[in-house]
């Protein structure tokens, strides 16, 4: 068979995507997920990847305003590790409940369990009981990507694509010692192994609807104590 310069040219196209995607534990071209705007400024791509694994700092709104744009979408999500994880916290950010499974005790086998879940569900949030090696976490991702999910890791994680942390958090809302609490605002970190310079931005999380939203203004703000 006759074999054109054009041939080679794609041939080899499709082995260095190849060899990305084995370097990078992710397909080049996996759909992004949904997830909130103010969030996906910051993320690279645009959004959560399908396939792609996320550390999350251990705070449970940034968490669960991962977890509520996929399941208002209709997707299922789940929680393995977290037993701190309330259902009124969730549904207060928008998670819609009847799409979250929750795993708060999973034992030794939070491992197995999580590739499990990873089987039917579009997002899967764990804490690891443990460390998780390359081979583990290659496998992993390789269960992901065949399934167009996404993980969120309260912890450490090899190839991870970001990682995302909160910072430098002020209340709204109260005046000359009374009020109530309206609004927090923070600082979002997104650090990629893309790009080697962070991304970071103020936004409200919760705002006063609950959600979380880019900041526009930060008067009236009173520093409090951070909070999860």
């Amino acid at each position: 068979m006759r074999v054109t310069v054009r041939d080679d040219a794609a041939g080899e196209v499709q082995r260095l995507r190849a060899q990305l995607e084995q370097l990078q534990g992710r397909r080049l071209d996996a759909p992004l997920l949904p997830t909130s705007p103010a969030l996906a400024d910051l993320l690279p791509g645009g959004g959560l990847r399908a396939g792609s694994a996320y550390v999350v700092a251990p705070s449970s709104a940034l968490l669960l305003s991962l977890l509520a744009p996929p399941t208002r979408a209709g997707s299922w999500c789940a929680a393995v590790g977290m037993p701190e994880l309330g259902a009124e916290a969730a549904a207060d950010l928008g998670v819609v409940l009847d799409r979250l499974v929750l795993v708060p005790e999973p034992g030794p086998r939070w491992l197995p369990v999580t590739a499990t879940l990873a089987e039917v569900m579009t997002v899967v949030a764990v804490r690891p009981a443990g460390r998780v090696s390359e081979a583990d976490a290659t496998r992993l991702l390789a269960r992901l990507r065949d399934r167009g999910a996404a993980l969120l890791v309260q912890g450490a994680w090899p190839q991870a694509d970001a990682s995302l942390e909160i910072a430098d958090p002020h209340w709204s809302g109260l005046g000359r010692g009374h009020g109530y609490l309206a609004a927090r605002e923070v600082t979002v970190t997104v650090r990629s192994r893309r790009s080697p310079v962070p991304r970071r931005a103020r936004m409200l999380l919760p705002d006063p609807q609950g959600a979380l939203t880019a900041s526009t203004a930060t008067a009236s703000v009173v520093p409090l104590r951070a909070v999860g």
